[in-house]
């Protein structure tokens, strides 16, 4: 069973690090996501990340303390070149649309193409829908990420940066599947040993990640589940 307790970092050994990547085109929300997760902001004048930044938040995971290490880059194709670098190591991805462009949505196929081809194979996957919130902009119908998400075995949630709405369930959920994935390993591997050597994911189901939200549930029209 999860928590999302926050973790008292100056008392207690970090027990697991965990990499998570934020992918997508620009101007979607990924910094913002980023914001709300890591330190409860948002900002109305967001500027465009430029190059590659991270943020860490300690919490715990089935009373482990986990680190999140968090890397959000710019999605401007001149950015690129830090393809490598920036999925080396990611257990974790968080690959994001804006629900109100559609054309970011259809440039999901691409990037997840991208991230398979640099991550390890085992890498936990979330598609989300950001800017729930402007409902009444829908470009993307729930049923079209749903689709892709089963299809690519994907989970997949509709978020809010602005609302907070399912952000904190969003990250939850794939830090708690790390968690999964690496507890089961550490039979024939010791905890932290390289995530690459786990056999234990062979494709991830689409789950109702609802149970481990305590961001807003259903609210604003977000969807959560297939």
């Amino acid at each position: 069973m999860s928590s999302n307790l926050y973790a008292d970092h100056y008392n207690q050994k970090i027990d697991y690090v965990f990499k998570i990547v934020l992918i997508g085109d620009s101007a979607v929300g990924k910094s913002q996501l980023l914001a709300r997760f890591a330190r409860n902001e948002f900002s109305l004048d967001s500027k465009a990340t430029i190059g590659v930044e991270f943020q860490t938040k300690t919490l715990l995971v089935d009373n482990k303390t986990v680190k999140a290490q968090i890397w959000d880059t710019a999605g401007q194709e001149r950015y690129r070149a830090v393809t490598s670098a920036y999925y080396r190591g990611a257990v974790g991805a968080m690959l994001v649309y804006d629900l109100t462009k559609r054309q970011s949505f259809d440039h999901m196929a691409r990037w997840l193409e991208e991230l398979r081809g640099h991550a390890d194979k085992n890498i936990v996957i979330m598609l989300i829908a950001n800017k729930c919130d402007l409902g009444s902009l829908r470009a993307v119908p729930v049923e079209d990420a749903q689709e892709f998400a089963e299809r690519e075995n994907l989970f997949f949630m509709e978020t809010s940066a602005l609302q907070s709405t399912n952000v904190e369930g969003a990250f939850m959920t794939v830090l708690t599947e790390i968690y999964k994935i690496i507890s089961k390993n550490t039979l024939i591997a010791a905890p932290g040993a390289d995530y690459g050597k786990s056999q234990s994911l062979k494709g991830t189901r689409i789950v109702v990640p609802g149970q481990d939200s305590d961001s807003g549930g259903n609210s604003g029209g977000c969807c959560m589940s297939s």
